[in-house]
């Protein structure tokens, strides 16, 4: 048995780690180019004091703004302080979903990138053999993209709301069997997809108090510490929180167009050398065209141009490229 392994692709606008354990992807990551870490402490300038202490709103050094949950105390507005970020942003319009910060008196410190944090080892970006595929890597992104995750006797199903990620387990075993399967599996799929902060896995409905701890004992075999859960109740619903630094690889995939853009590059830049035309829906050539440094960056690495050509017909997740 080989021991566990971070594995870290650096390609065009994301970083991909994956940690492998017995041939398999048991967690993986994505950190876009860009992203200040969670951890790191910044300078910053406050631009509104908030409200009865809390809820107050800093803008660093670039333009990224970060909202301060337990306020700055004793600072006035347009006072510059020091920051540590607690939550990288968050897909999605809600305001409470952007970075996190806090005051801190902490001296300045920009942590590395993703590959330097984990550690293990860098996978060459593009290669003539395609590793992370070969793991499973395009089945993770199918599961972030559609919160479906097939296995033997049932599926999961999981939507990240503004409150929670909801895990719903389905399937055609009796109950009581699909009850622990699904836990183990819920567990497995929320570590691999990055998924933190407040998680509910509903069950099906077990009456027996024994196959409710069981269900139990396996979310406690599969997903590594830290986290808290309640007890599976009578109805089958269990909730579990862990940390929360980062957007999870379902919430990243919220962001369809920029997600899908990204994907599309990693397979061009995978398909060989020479000039490409890469064809996609709309949304995606869109995000292509704004990101123009993304297009030059893999006309460097296939050594030829690109063009771009957009088709409607195309879902989202269904562009490809062809040599010229």
């Amino acid at each position: 048995m080989r021991l566990p392994e971070w594995l870290t692709e650096r390609g065009i606008g994301e970083t991909r780690a994956v940690l492998v354990e017995d041939g398999e992807i048991v967690e993986a990551r994505i950190e876009l180019d860009g992203t200040t870490p969670a951890g790191s402490v910044v300078t910053a300038r406050l631009v509104n004091v908030g409200h009865d202490g809390r809820n107050a709103i800093a803008v660093a050094e670039g333009g990224s703004e970060y909202l301060l949950p337990r306020g700055a105390a004793g600072a006035t507005q347009g006072q510059t302080i020091t920051i540590e970020i607690t939550r990288e942003a968050i897909p999605g319009g809600e305001p409470w979903k952007r970075p996190l910060a806090r005051v801190t008196e902490a001296a300045p410190l920009m942590l590395p990138p993703l590959a330097e944090r984990l550690g293990g080892r860098d996978l060459p970006f593009p290669a003539p053999d395609d590793d992370l595929h070969h793991l499973g890597w395009d089945d993770v992104l199918d599961e972030a993209r559609t919160g479906v995750v097939p296995f033997a006797g049932g599926e999961l199903r999981i939507s990240a709301t503004p409150a929670m990620t909801l895990v719903d387990v389905d399937g055609y075993l009796a109950p009581e069997e699909l009850a622990v399967l699904g836990a183990s599996e819920a567990a497995a799929a929320i570590r691999r997809l990055d998924i933190g902060g407040s998680i509910g896995i509903d069950l099906p409905t077990a009456g027996s108090k024994a196959i409710r701890h069981a269900a139990a004992a396996a979310i406690d075999a599969e997903l590594p510490q830290s986290f808290e859960r309640t007890a599976v109740n009578g109805f089958g619903f269990v909730q579990i929180v862990r940390p929360r630094t980062r957007a999870s690889l379902i919430e990243l995939g919220l962001d369809r167009p920029s997600f899908e853009a990204r994907a599309l590059l990693r397979r061009s830049a995978m398909d060989g050398a020479g000039a490409k035309r890469i064809v996609a829906h709309p949304a995606v050539t869109s995000v292509l065209e704004r990101h123009s440094h993304w297009l030059e960056a893999l006309a460097r690495q296939v050594g030829g141009r690109i063009e771009l050509r957009a088709d409607a017909a195309l879902p989202k997740s269904g562009g490809y490229a062809t040599s010229l």
